[in-house]
């Protein structure tokens, strides 16, 4: 298995690539990966991201089958059944790295600013769980600086929350603390630009 390091680099190779339209997997190649893959698995990284359309993760890194263990759901929370996930992967393959990984303009994130700032008691229970992963950072932004307009929470919110969750997730796993304590895992966080595709690192 590859360093935490070397996967990371992977990761950034991989999404220059789809930014300069080089990207694009040989489906030759991934016909016979698969047949490759059918009795194991090795991903290199481990990524938690948002749910939404425009984040096919996979293809803004510019990576093939077998690769990535990917997690996925709204607001890329932290939720039990996201960090059992994610500890299986590093458990049992021995991956060294998580990517934490929101998005500009997420719907997730947006719903829990708006649900702050004007309580609605409109959404539907089971999103309303989601948005309550998200709805203490938010606090905590208009806490530090009570006069935040809309538009700086949203700003701000996204990467608070990335870096709230990467937070989270150490702290209610210990395999993953353990891990991490050694120097087996490392959590990173990062913020994909729907504008531009990007990714940039920030944790």
């Amino acid at each position: 298995m590859i360093t935490a390091f070397e996967a990371l680099q992977r990761l950034k190779d991989g999404n220059r690539r789809f930014i300069d339209g080089q990207g694009g997997r040989d489906l030759d190649f991934e016909h016979v990966r698969r047949l490759q893959l059918v009795e194991e698995q090795h991903p290199f990284a481990i990524v938690l991201g948002c749910s939404d359309s425009r984040v096919p993760l996979e293809l803004i890194f510019d990576q093939g089958l077998g690769d990535l263990f990917v997690v996925r759901v709204a607001g890329n929370i932290v939720a039990p059944s996201q960090v059992g996930s994610i500890e299986f992967a590093a458990e049992t393959f021995g991956t060294p790295l998580v990517v934490i990984l929101g998005h500009t303009g997420c719907g997730a994130v947006e719903t829990a600013v708006d649900e702050v700032l004007n309580p609605s008691e409109k959404l539907p229970p089971n999103l309303d769980r989601v948005v309550d992963y998200v709805r203490p950072t938010i606090r905590r932004l208009i806490e530090n600086a009570p006069e935040i307009t809309r538009e700086g929470l949203l700003d701000q919110a996204v990467r608070a929350n990335v870096r709230s969750m990467a937070a989270r997730l150490i702290a209610e796993s210990e395999p993953l603390k353990n891990r991490a304590d050694k120097g087996d895992l490392v959590v990173v966080g990062a913020e994909y630009s729907l504008q531009t595709g990007i990714v940039e690192y920030f944790v």
